[in-house]
């Protein structure tokens, strides 16, 4: 999920051109919705080589749109924007019916409060109302955006304002899950209805946790020293699919903590991971190197669909995979040049949802695009 670290993989494409390159992201661009929007959209929309999906459709136009998640019946979709022709500074939470997605005219329902920053949203049970992570309750304005280090290596922050609520649709806040000095985030729910996973440092390092449903009986699920995150359970919830950073040789080990203790990762080596939902059984699924993430399981529950760079000689081509639980039969399921992540599947397994950099008029927007899929 993690959201934010889009913006460190965008920095990581275009750094190969862009030496002076930064996280505000539209500068020098012009966003408008509807008549006289300036970006040409008349690009690939579908590759060729993209045979498991098929009626590619665009939902969005300008700005970083990702993170986009289906409600339990399959007929809505919540997600994040930073869209500045919709007056959004940094990303927001927004959700809109499939039957009604013509977001290039029309702003949908913003969820979020408009202060500070927001990051992974999801449907809670019953669809009446949204589960995401905010630091709203900091300052309210947009938080700030570390600099690569010196020795070139891009972070990514852990505010340590982020707390995750229950809003309902009409963007009224219901409910407050956690509320500590800390990192609590990328939270997703069980197809079960009955527990939520999420990422916190309350233990000391960033490690998975579940609760029940209403923020109960927290417990910590994940040990080993790294970054776990982005967790997803499977379509039945007896198991998690999750990426993890896990730092071997000391001076890696050192500078994970000591970057920890100044709220920042390095998210540029990760692997895939699936235990059961009590962090039982814990398996590594992939080892194939540099960045892979975003995973989410395939209906069948016996393979994980994820985003990787491990395939890009120079590492900033992202792009979709899906492999059996087991590591074997790596397959390449999109094609785009530059970036594709975030895959989700509808809950009755029709359709996929994702990110993408394609069709983006030469500029750097990250959009949202729905596919049929096709076995």
């Amino acid at each position: 999920m993690f959201k934010n670290l889009i913006s460190i993989i965008i920095i990581l494409i275009i750094s190969v051109s862009c030496q002076n390159a930064n996280n505000n992201q539209h500068e020098g661009h012009s966003h408008a919705v509807g008549a006289g929007h300036k970006h040409d959209y008349s690009g690939i929309v579908h590759y060729e080589q993209e045979a498991h999906l098929t009626n590619v459709k665009q939902l969005t136009f300008g700005g970083d749109n990702a993170e986009a998640y289906f409600s339990f019946d399959s007929e809505m979709i919540v997600f994040q924007s930073n869209n500045p022709a919709w007056s959004l500074e940094c990303d927001q939470i927004f959700y809109t019916r499939l039957d009604n997605a013509n977001m290039g005219e029309n702003i949908p329902q913003m969820i979020s409060t408009g202060l500070g920053r927001t990051t992974c949203s999801y449907f809670m049970p019953g669809d009446t109302s949204i589960l995401f992570a905010s630091t709203h309750m900091g300052d309210g304005g947009c938080p700030h955006v570390p600099a690569p280090r010196e020795d070139g290596k891009y972070v990514w922050p852990i505010y340590a304002d982020y707390n995750i609520f229950v809003s309902d649709l009409n963007g009224k806040i219901i409910d407050t899950l956690t509320n500590r000095p800390g990192y609590d985030a990328e939270a997703t729910v069980s197809p079960r209805g009955d527990k939520i996973v999420f990422t916190s440092d309350r233990s000391g390092d960033l490690e998975l946790f579940v609760m029940d449903i209403d923020g109960s009986n927290v417990k910590q699920i994940t040990s080993g020293l790294g970054y776990d995150g982005g967790a997803f359970f499977s379509p039945d919830g007896s198991k998690l699919v999750f990426r993890a950073s896990r730092p071997t040789t000391t001076e890696e080990q050192n500078d994970y903590k000591e970057l920890l203790k100044q709220g920042l990762v390095t998210p540029t080596n990760m692997e895939i991971y699936v235990c059961d939902a009590d962090g039982s059984n814990l398996i590594q699924v992939t080892n194939l190197g540099k960045a892979n993430w975003a995973p989410y399981f395939h209906p069948s529950g016996e393979k994980i669909l994820f985003s990787s760079n491990h395939h890009s000689d120079r590492g900033y081509q992202f792009n979709i995979f899906m492999i059996n639980l087991d590591g074997t039969g790596l397959k390449q399921i999109t094609f785009d040049k530059t970036f594709d992540a975030f895959p989700m599947f509808s809950f009755d397994g029709k359709k996929l949802i994702f990110s993408s950099n394609r069709n983006n008029g030469g500029t750097r927007d990250t959009n949202l695009f729905l596919a049929d899929w096709v076995e």
